[in-house]
């Protein structure tokens, strides 16, 4: 007899791809770092911000939001769904740039991030941070 356990529901967000998804991102990350009792969500907020910045500037369709704690490392992980096929990349510095230096923020906060393609078009952009 083979006993199954449902797993646990990944807290998930769907949103439009427009100017407003970041704002309601961060909230629902804020959220749910509360509800897990976790007490400092600054860099949460500020990683799923620039992950569904870049969703909805240079990707395609709704952005899906997803975020859950990693059972092997106790990790926060954030992930960031759009339908572009482009890939988030970090640029250097760019001191008279105004944009572009989130990726690099971001990367230098969290101890590791990625992206992952689908085989069903789109793109997978998450990132590992503490659970503090």
């Amino acid at each position: 007899m083979t006993l199954t356990t449902p797993a646990p529901e990944v807290p998930t967000l769907v949103l439009e791809a427009d100017e407003r998804a970041p704002s309601v991102a961060r909230k629902f990350v804020a959220e749910q770092m509360h509800e897990w009792g976790i007490r400092d969500d600054f860099t949460a907020r500020l990683v799923v911000c620039e992950l569904v910045t870049n969703g909805y500037r240079h990707g395609e369709g709704p952005i899906v939001v997803r975020v859950f704690q990693d059972e092997r490392d106790g990790l926060v992980v954030i992930e960031v769904w759009d339908g572009g096929a482009g890939r988030p990349v970090v640029r250097p510095p760019n001191y008279a740039g105004t944009s572009g230096r989130g990726l690099l923020l971001m990367s230098e906060l969290v101890p590791a991030w990625g992206v992952r393609e689908l085989n069903e078009g789109g793109k997978i952009t998450w990132a590992k941070l503490p659970a503090e």
